[in-house]
C-alpha cells in the first residue's frame, strides 16, 4: 500500500453504531452532540410507535404507519429492522447512503439486537455500547420518564439485564452517568478520532 493509498483508507467516513438498553441516554448523548455542532451525521430511525409529546417528527423520529413500514421492509429500505415491544424500528438505508456519499462520519442509534444485525452485514462499523453504572440507576432514570406502563416497565428492565451480557460483542463500552453527558461525549469522539487515526475501513456498499 502506498501513501496516497494509506491517506485515503485514514479519510474514509465511519459508520458509528451507538447502543444500549432503552433509558441509558442515547437520545440525550445524539441531541447534545448535535448542539455542540460534532461533525457526523445522525440518521433518524424510522418507527411505527405513537410519538411522545416531547418528540418532533423526523426529528427524533420518522413516524411511519405500519403499512408504510411493512412496505419499506419489502423494498430493502432498511438497513437492519425489528420489531420491539410491538412495535417497528429501523435504520433508512437512503439516508446513510447520502451521508456517506459526502463524506460524512454517519452515527446510528440503534438496540443490541440491531448493533448485531449491522456488525454481520458490516463488520467495518465502530460499535458503541453505552451502560448504566447500575440497574437500579437504570430503573430510576425508566420511572423518571414516566412514559412506560408498569408492565412495560418490567419488560424494558429484562431486556437490558440480557443486554448487558452481549458487551463482549462491542467494540467499545462506555459508562452513562446522568449529569455528566459531555464526558461521555468526550469518549465518543475519542473513540472516532482512534479509529480515524489507524485506519479502519470505511464502509463501502450499503
Amino acid at each position: 500500500m502506498n501513501v496516497g493509498d494509506d491517506m485515503e483508507k485514514q479519510l474514509s467516513p465511519l459508520l458509528v453504531v451507538l447502543s444500549g438498553p432503552s433509558g441509558v441516554g442515547k437520545d440525550t448523548v445524539l441531541i447534545r452532540m448535535k448542539q455542540m455542532q460534532c461533525q457526523f451525521h445522525s440518521v433518524v430511525t424510522a418507527t411505527t410507535r405513537k410519538r411522545r409529546e416531547e418528540e418532533k417528527k423526523d426529528r427524533d423520529y420518522h413516524f411511519l404507519s405500519r403499512e408504510t413500514f411493512q412496505r419499506m421492509i419489502g423494498e430493502g429500505e432498511f438497513l437492519e429492522w425489528a420489531e420491539v415491544y410491538g412495535n417497528f424500528y429501523g435504520v433508512p438505508k437512503e439516508e446513510m447512503r447520502q451521508a456517506l456519499a459526502k463524506g460524512m462520519d454517519v452515527m446510528v442509534k440503534v438496540d443490541v439486537q440491531g448493533a448485531a444485525t449491522i456488525k454481520k452485514q458490516l463488520p467495518q462499523a465502530v460499535c458503541i455500547f453505552l451502560k448504566p453504572p447500575s440497574m437500579e440507576d437504570l430503573e430510576n432514570r425508566l420511572k423518571g420518564r414516566c412514559s412506560e406502563a408498569p408492565a412495560d416497565l418490567t419488560l424494558r428492565l429484562g431486556k437490558a439485564e440480557k443486554e448487558m451480557q452481549d458487551l463482549s460483542s462491542f467494540d467499545y463500552v462506555i459508562t452513562s452517568h446522568q449529569g455528566k453527558i459531555d464526558e461521555v461525549i468526550s469518549r465518543i469522539e475519542a473513540i472516532i478520532a482512534k479509529e480515524k487515526q489507524r485506519g479502519r475501513p470505511g464502509i463501502i456498499k450499503i
